[in-house]
């Protein structure tokens, strides 16, 4: 995939890899745990409204970068949606990053475990 997630003990960094990096605008994104609500593998997405883009990309189903709906920041990241995994987040500047993995289920539950046990 596109992204590299690291889990560390004190948060949750998120790495858009090659041309996501342009086109996202972003190196990475560091969350700490105490600000991670939960993460799910969300296929579902695709039908979820982006609201407008602003820096970013939007070409098809690939969605790069900062996306603005109903007053809310989101990052995305995704290239096409059946391994999507939305992270929700509470007092960042992101109250949502959805970005495509490997293995979303197994990843989501990671990021899940990390953050109950903060």
């Amino acid at each position: 995939m596109n992204t590299i997630v690291t889990l560390t003990e004190r948060e949750l960094i998120i790495e858009p890899q090659g041309l996501d990096k342009v086109w996202s605008f972003t190196n990475s994104i560091s969350i700490p745990w105490e600000h991670v609500r939960g993460a799910t593998h969300d296929p579902g997405m695709k039908s979820e409204p982006k609201g407008w883009r602003g820096p970013g990309l939007r070409l098809g189903h690939k969605l790069s970068g900062t996306f603005h709906a109903d007053g809310e920041n989101q990052f995305w990241n995704v290239n096409g949606f059946e391994n999507t995994v939305v992270i929700e987040l509470t007092n960042e500047h992101f109250t949502r990053i959805a970005v495509s993995l490997d293995d979303p289920a197994r990843q989501a539950a990671e990021i899940n475990a990390l953050a109950a046990a903060d």
